[in-house]
Formats: C-alpha cells, sequence, structure tokens
C-alpha cells in the first residue's frame, strides 16, 4: 500500500499539521514532514476528523435493495465521512439470525468502502414476543454486539429485562425504539399546535418518554446496558439526565434532523418530512442540542432511511417514515452545533466517532489521529457552503428534507484503513 501525506490539515479543528499514513496506520503526525514517493493531499487548512461512525444505518439488503444495498449505502457512508456503519435488523429476512447477519457482514467486507456492523434483532421477525438468537449472532463471525427492534419498540417488559439480562453476559448492548404503541395508533406527526390545526393523528412525546423511563429503570435492576435511539424530545432528555445521574448505564443518540428540523414543515404536506419519531417543536430541538452539547445525549447518529421514489412521492398518510441521512449529517451538524459555538470539532469526533465505537466496540474505529492509530480518517472543507442537490447521492434513494438548502461543510477525502475510498469528493 502506497504512502500518503496529508500536508496542513487540521487534526480535530487545531493547528496545521501533516499526517503521514503508511501500510494502513498513522505513521506520524507534525510539522514539515516528508516522504518520499508518497501521495500528497493538499488538506489547506481543511478539518481532519477520525473516520465517522453510524450507529443507526439502515441498508435495507436483503429484500428491500430497491431503496439501497449494502454497496451503495457504504458507497454514501464513504461520500459523508463513515469509515464504519451499524445496519439495523428490520430487512427481510429479518436480522435475528446468524445466518441472516453473517450475511450483511459479509456483503460489507465485499463493497470495500466502510466496515459493516449488522445490528441484530431482539425478538424473532421484530414481533415482540420471543427473544431472537441474541448468543448465537453475537458468536457468529459477524460478532454482533448491538441488538435492536428499531422500526419497532420491544413493548413488552418481560421481554426488554429479558433481553437487558442475555446481553449482560458478554457485554452486549440493546438499543431501544422507544414508542409505547398503544400511544401511537393513527399517529402522522408530532402531537401539539400543527397537529391539532391541521387535523393529521398526534404523536405524543409522552409515547417516547414513558419507554424511555421504564427501560432505564429496568437497565438498573438488571444491571445492564441499555442505548436509546433517535431522542427526540426535551421530556426524553430530562429522563436520560436524571438516569445518568444515579448512575445507570444508558446512551443515547439524536438525528441531525431532529437537530434542525421542527413540526412547522409537516405544513407543507410535504412526505419528505414524515419521519419516525416525528419531527418536534423549536423547543424540543433546542433541547437536544444543548443535550448534545454538554454530553446528556452521547452521540449523533443518522437513522439513514432510504426509500423508493414511490414511497414518498404519494399522499402523507400514505407516506413511508424516514429520510436519508448519511451524505448530510456532517454538514448538519456543522450548522447547529459548531457554527452556534455549541461544540468545537474535538466535540464532532467524539459524538461521531469516538462514543459511538465506543458504545459499539467497534474496534479500530473512534481512535485518536495519533502515531501507530488506523487510518481511518475524513478531510472536511469546513469552508464551503452550497445547496443539498440530491441528485449527487450515491445512495440508491433521494429522500433527503433537505433538497435545494444550503448546508456547510464538505467532506473531500474518506481513508478506511490508509486506502483513500472518497478523493476530492467523488469515491474511488
Amino acid at each position: 500500500m502506497s504512502k500518503t501525506l496529508i500536508r496542513g490539515a487540521k487534526v480535530l479543528g487545531g493547528a496545521p499539521q501533516d499526517v503521514l499514513i503508511d501500510g494502513g496506520v498513522v505513521e506520524a503526525v507534525g510539522q514539515d514532514l516528508s516522504a518520499e514517493g508518497a501521495e500528497v493531499v493538499e488538506a489547506g487548512g481543511k478539518v481532519l476528523l477520525p473516520g465517522l461512525v453510524d450507529l443507526h444505518t439502515h441498508l435495507r439488503e436483503p429484500g428491500r435493495e430497491d431503496s439501497e444495498t449494502v454497496l451503495t449505502g457504504t458507497r454514501a457512508a464513504a461520500s459523508g465521512g463513515y469509515t464504519n456503519v451499524f445496519a439495523m435488523a428490520n430487512t427481510f429476512p429479518v436480522a435475528d439470525t446468524a445466518g441472516v447477519v453473517e450475511q450483511v457482514w459479509r456483503l460489507g467486507q465485499e463493497s470495500g468502502y466502510c466496515d459493516v456492523q449488522p445490528i441484530g434483532a431482539v425478538t424473532v421477525g421484530l414481533e415482540g414476543a420471543k427473544l431472537a438468537e441474541l448468543g448465537a449472532m453475537h458468536e457468529s463471525a459477524a460478532g454482533v454486539t448491538v441488538f435492536s427492534d428499531d422500526g419497532k419498540c420491544v413493548h413488552d417488559a418481560v421481554i426488554m429485562r429479558r433481553a437487558l439480562e442475555y446481553v449482560k453476559a458478554f457485554g452486549g448492548v440493546v438499543a431501544q425504539h422507544a414508542q409505547e404503541p398503544r400511544l401511537t395508533e393513527g399517529a402522522q406527526m408530532n402531537e401539539g399546535v400543527v397537529s391539532a390545526e391541521l387535523g393529521l393523528g398526534g404523536w405524543p412525546a409522552v409515547a417516547e418518554e414513558s419507554i424511555i423511563a421504564r427501560d432505564v429503570l429496568l437497565a438498573e435492576h438488571v444491571g445492564s446496558r441499555v442505548h436509546i435511539c433517535h431522542l427526540s424530545t426535551a421530556g426524553s432528555v430530562e429522563i436520560v439526565r436524571w438516569a445518568k445521574s444515579r448512575g445507570i448505564d444508558v446512551t443515547a443518540e439524536v438525528t441531525p434532523h431532529h437537530l434542525l428540523l421542527t413540526d412547522e414543515l409537516v405544513r407543507s404536506y410535504n412526505p419528505v418530512y414524515k419521519v419516525n419519531p416525528p419531527l418536534r417543536t423549536e423547543r424540543d430541538v433546542m433541547a437536544l442540542r444543548e443535550a448534545l452539547a454538554d454530553g446528556t445525549i452521547d452521540i449523533v447518529a443518522t437513522d439513514h432511511a432510504p426509500h423508493p421514489h414511490e414511497d414518498k412521492d404519494c399522499e402523507w398518510a400514505a407516506a413511508a417514515m424516514g429520510m436519508v441521512g448519511l451524505e448530510t449529517a456532517l454538514p448538519v451538524v456543522q450548522a447547529t452545533m459548531v457554527d452556534t459555538g455549541l461544540l468545537d470539532w474535538a466535540g464532532v469526533a467524539d459524538r461521531m466517532s469516538v462514543k459511538p465505537a465506543k458504545i459499539g466496540q467497534a474496534t479500530g474505529h473512534g481512535r485518536p489521529v495519533s502515531a501507530g492509530e488506523p487510518a481511518n480518517l475524513t478531510l472536511v472543507d469546513t469552508e464551503y457552503r452550497g445547496p443539498v442537490d440530491p441528485a449527487g447521492f450515491a445512495s440508491r434513494s433521494r429522500n433527503t428534507p433537505y433538497e435545494g438548502r444550503e448546508l456547510p461543510g464538505r467532506v473531500t477525502h474518506t481513508w478506511l484503513r490508509g486506502k483513500a475510498t472518497l478523493v476530492d469528493g467523488k469515491l474511488t
């Protein structure tokens, strides 16, 4: 493998330095480095971060290859600066056996654009009635450590308790989609002023908050780890903050779209804004930003949810829920957290690489940009400003809520173990 010299990069947003990559690892970081025969990348003050890690990605394969495949999804990931993604289990068939998670893992190995770690289902068929083969999935070649029925809530308290007890044996974590199903029957958007004015079925905040409250108490009782997927309300923030103050082993994620968008957008009736959990109020958005800044919310996760055109180009009630997010996550985080002064780039690296890698036990990812570490890196032009054009996405789907919206920042280069997967904004 050839050497690469990244010249004049702001490592984690600090003073410009040179970074030398050799043999898949960072060989040196310093001033005025040189390496004979190395390919030189002139960073020109761009920000260099550890490769991003997404703990919540829907790659759709097997079964919904019309929406996304492991190949197209990992190409989208590399375009967004990601070197590792965790693939959710709501595929067809469901990833609830060792065979299916190994299939997804091998497809990730073949793609070559980023590492893919499958997430195993908590229950058989995501039906919430019987625990899936958690131990077999962990012992498989895929080495599953994170389990989730995302898309559905593990609503039965006994099943959730048993899952928490089971994964404790091997240090796994249950990632909960917090949605009490009885409180969200027929729900179409956030319950509040806008839903009342539009006459759309309301999705109350308490449907999320009640499950989080229950599950942090279960985790405390069992002495196990629980992770809260796509936290979206100010009340949920307070519950997680309280749980952490008690020493409960809980982590939480927020999506980029919940950091930026509000339920006011639903007035357009454009199904691109239909998502689970729904877009909330401005008050919720501000609470989520503050919680991400102070560490109550641990990480940013995309909940990249690709859908084919026909599943979104329809009336609101019939539309699928979800948004693509891998290729726009970092620009949205820059707009909402960095440009507002809530986080610096070291903080972004922590929330989008270091901590998600730690939660998911992604060996080799989320590591410092220093000598001897794996060369999983991303280079960001933070001065760039431009409109989002989904026609240029690497994802197979185009259901982005940001089309035409100007966002800051652009990933120009991504390296996976020293191999460039993105160069000058183009996939290799």
